[in-house]
């Protein structure tokens, strides 16, 4: 007859707790080993083959506990949720995201090294290191974005109030604090930033907010705008044309290149614009863009083996973007 003792109407739950939090392929748990920490932890004493009878127990919940064969005999979970490498991929955005604080980044790695054995989560604590990275420090973002996602599902319009960065590195309200009132549409990441694309009824057109720079965040019992509830927006299409959340005309523009700059073209706008080689040496292609000095100030960026051909207007008013930003350098 089996030998238990301590809490035995537990014993199932524990020995699924210890296969989780301390084994895997590496580091797998015979009889003895579950036995000892059983008794030393959890004041439960089991013999050689009621652990057998547990762990078949756990296999038919559905758990998926493998013996282990050769010098690493033993049981561990041989699959779980996440796999070690998606952890990984997790804490890496984590760690990377400048909209996540340093306590919040903590937290949260915390919660996800939970999900891996212990040996595991050793693999999981410093996976990034990143030098002179900026992590905000408001914490208001996270509860804004399930609001504007609630609101979003409910069909409710939001209400808040928007800060800007002083001089003296203050967070000051904007127009004196006025309340903004929007129909909340998409909420897109772009440029390290969250941001929220909603149709304002007072100007009769879709605009776009930094998320961490709301106050106050109320969802509304008003029902969202019925022209926000037509507007059809590709959040793909919106992110490629535009520049640093910018506004601006969207305009048809061509670019000529080297052909070592098709890459960076890509990337941007994706692979379904149209493109084709000019010469051996050179492409060209036509994008769609949010035309604004932000866009300009990223054909700067890449240097000069980009360039606009057309239409004239748009060269024209790049070439002025320029001219006023050498007048500032004067005559060299």
């Amino acid at each position: 007859m089996a030998m238990v003792t301590g809490k035995p109407g537990l014993r199932t739950f524990y020995l699924m707790e210890i296969l989780l939090t301390r084994s895997d392929e590496e580091n797998p748990l015979n009889s003895t080993a579950l036995q000892e920490i059983l008794l030393q932890e959890y004041d439960v004493t089991i013999n050689r083959t009621t652990v057998y009878t547990e762990i078949e127990k756990l296999q038919d919940c559905g758990l998926d506990i493998v013996l282990g064969e050769g010098r690493r005999k033993g049981w561990y979970i041989a699959s779980r949720q996440f796999e070690l490498a998606e952890l990984k991929l997790l804490v890496d955005a984590v760690q990377s995201s400048k909209f996540i604080t340093e306590k919040k980044s903590r937290e949260l790695i915390r919660k996800l090294e939970a999900l891996c054995s212990r040996n595991e989560a050793k693999q999981l604590g410093n996976q990034v290191t990143i030098y002179r990275r900026a992590k905000t420090s408001n914490e208001t973002i996270y509860y804004n974005v399930d609001m504007i996602h609630t609101a979003i599902y409910q069909n409710r319009q939001i209400a808040y109030q928007y800060v800007d960065w002083t001089v003296r590195k203050q967070l000051e309200l904007r127009h004196g604090g006025a309340v903004y009132e929007v129909s909340p549409l998409h909420l897109i990441w772009d440029d390290e930033n969250y941001y929220l694309i909603a149709y304002d009824e007072k100007a009769g057109k879709v605009k776009h907010y930094r998320v961490d720079k709301m106050r106050g965040m109320q969802i509304l019992e008003t029902g969202r705008s019925p022209e926000a509830l037509v507007e059809t927006i590709d959040v793909a299409d919106f992110s490629k044309k535009t520049f640093g959340m910018f506004g601006g005309e969207d305009i048809s523009v061509r670019l000529e290149g080297k052909n070592h700059m098709a890459g960076v073209i890509l990337d941007r706008f994706g692979t379904d614009i149209w493109m084709r080689p000019l010469d051996a040496e050179h492409f060209t292609a036509q994008v769609t863009v949010t035309v604004s000095p932000q866009f300009f100030g990223w054909l700067t960026a890449v240097g000069q083996d980009l360039q606009i051909t057309g239409p004239e207007e748009v060269k024209e008013r790049y070439a002025a973007y320029l001219r006023e930003i050498l007048g500032k350098y004067g005559d060299r």
